[in-house]
This record gives structure tokens, sequence and C-alpha cells, in this order.
């Protein structure tokens, strides 16, 4: 695989000017915790910011090679994807079984509690940092029923503005 430099993506046109800062912020937070964002995992973390929607590996696969003209391996993505997640670069969407790039790259505070809410139609995805009242009222049902809370993110599915037209 020959190596992508950030300027040859940018000057191909390929990713935003939005998608160059945030890898570059990812980057910086990796180098941080004394993990290193690799030239596959930029590509890999490029095509989900790139779109609003939630992509499977499969997907990236494809989206990679058609886009951003590398082939990457499926395994490869798979194992990408587990770091981005790992890092709070990503996450998985149980519902779907997909991904998503995460909305608080860019934040230069903690990692917050997440709600999606996911287009059954065209897969589209908007992540909403919960609040406390919320993350409150769900601890607090959560316990009358006799259940803890293991993963606090919450997934919702319906038809987003775009597509209930």
């Amino acid at each position: 695989m020959k190596p992508v430099s950030k300027k040859e993506l940018e000057v191909k046109g390929v990713v935003s000017r939005h998608t160059q800062q945030t890898l570059e912020q990812a980057e910086q937070k990796c180098r941080a915790k004394g993990v290193q964002l690799t030239k596959k995992r930029k590509l890999v973390l490029s095509g989900l910011l790139e779109t609003e929607k939630a992509m499977s590996a499969y997907e990236l696969v494809e989206y990679c090679k058609q886009e951003l003209g590398q082939e990457i391996p499926a395994m490869t993505v798979y194992r990408i994807l587990e770091f981005l997640e790992q890092e709070h670069l990503a996450h998985r969407l149980n519902l779907v079984n997909k991904y998503v790039a995460c909305c608080q790259i860019s934040s230069d505070h903690s990692h917050e509690d997440s709600q999606f809410f996911i287009c059954g139609k065209c897969d589209r995805v908007i992540e909403v940092t919960l609040d406390k009242s919320t993350k409150e009222s769900l601890r607090q049902d959560t316990q009358k029923a006799g259940f803890q809370i293991v993963e606090p993110q919450l997934e919702i599915n319906g038809v987003c503005t775009n597509c209930d037209h």
C-alpha cells in the first residue's frame, strides 16, 4: 500500500478541510495517549468522518478503494475499527451493526455518553451527548427494574427529515 499523505488527500479533494482538521486532532489525542494513528487508521477514520451515515466494515473497505484509491483488507478494517472504538474516535452502533465517527473528537473535554438517532431509510446518524438529567433518570429506572447499566450508549431508530418526505 502506497502511503497517502494528508496533503495528497487534501490536494486530490478526497477529504474536506474539516476532516483534515479532525484527523489532526485525533492524531494529537492518540499521541498524547502513547498510541499511533497510522496511515490506514487515518484512511478508515476519514471514511467515517466524510459521511453522516453509519458504515459497515465492508462498506469502509469499498469506500477506501473507490474514494481514496487504497485497498485495505476487511480483517484489517475490523481491527482498525476496534482501535478507533477503544480510543473514542468511533462508535459501534449495535442496532445496525455499523460504525460512525465520534462527534467529540474535536472536543477538549473528556468523552461523554452518547445517544444516537439512526435513520432506518438512509443510515444517517446524529450523535447527541446525553445530558445529566437523562443519565440520572435512566440510572434510577434501571435500578428500579433490578438492572445495572453496563453500556450507557442509547440508540434510537427513526426516520430523518430528509427521508420523511
